[in-house]
């Protein structure tokens, strides 16, 4: 079995949507620290003429909480906002009305939690897509909270059985295979490439919140992009 282990992010880029079409299993690392100015509730689109941050507003978030403590604020107070900005800068494009209904399935839910809200754009998006993989929060299950770093990261292949642990390029910085290999775990990394499609008349801007591939492209479209660029 194939496992990735990622904090939940909000609508994240095609990367993050690569890493879970590589595995078999996706556990959502929603018990370790809250990262301000992270992914875990912000992304990047196309708004008014310019690359920008969209973002869930929290309460009282902290770097002392886990991710599955922070709250965000009340939706009324910011949805309808970021919905509208959201249908002035895509209304034109091609896979609009589908990606927008994906947009307002997530944001109208009754979610409290940043996790959970996050938790949710991925799972979405990757029903809309048609990927294959099982989900699960490492907060219901593990009980390891007392290990940190690889030696957590290692618990948890070895209580799936997992042979081969696969992380974003990033990664590359914080694992050694060597620590895998003693476990018999094969340690692999993706290496996303971003294919360009047509985003308006303006220049390809890779890395984009996946929003923006959808919105210019077919769900299975972005399906095959996103295959494009899965390799280990």
């Amino acid at each position: 079995m194939k496992l990735a282990i990622m904090q939940p992010y909000f609508f994240p880029y095609i990367g993050y949507f690569d890493l879970i079409a590589s595995v078999d299993k996706f556990v959502f690392y929603d018990d370790v620290n809250f990262i301000k100015n992270g992914w875990i509730n912000r992304n990047r689109l196309y708004l008014s003429g310019d690359v920008r941050y969209f973002t869930a507003p929290l309460s009282g978030a902290s770097s002392n909480s886990k991710i599955f403590e922070v709250r965000i604020q009340p939706r009324q107070a910011w949805t309808r906002k970021l919905l509208e900005s959201i249908r002035q800068s895509y209304a034109k494009a091609p896979n609009f009305i589908e990606t927008f209904d994906l947009l307002r399935d997530v944001l109208d839910g009754d979610s409290e939690s940043v996790s959970s809200l996050a938790q949710k754009s991925v799972q979405k998006s990757v029903e809309r897509l048609g990927i294959l993989t099982n989900f699960i929060e490492s907060s219901s299950i593990y009980e390891n909270s007392d290990l940190n770093g690889t030696e957590r990261v290692l618990d948890i292949c070895l209580k799936e059985g997992t042979k081969e642990y696969i992380n974003l390029p990033g990664g590359k910085s914080l694992y050694d295979e060597t620590d895998f290999l003693k476990k018999g775990i094969k340690l692999s990394f993706t290496n996303t490439s971003f294919i360009p499609y047509a985003q308006f008349d303006r220049p390809f801007s890779p890395g984009l919140s996946i929003i923006d591939m959808m919105m210019f492209n077919s769900f299975e479209q972005c399906r095959e992009l996103i295959s494009q660029g899965n390799a280990c």
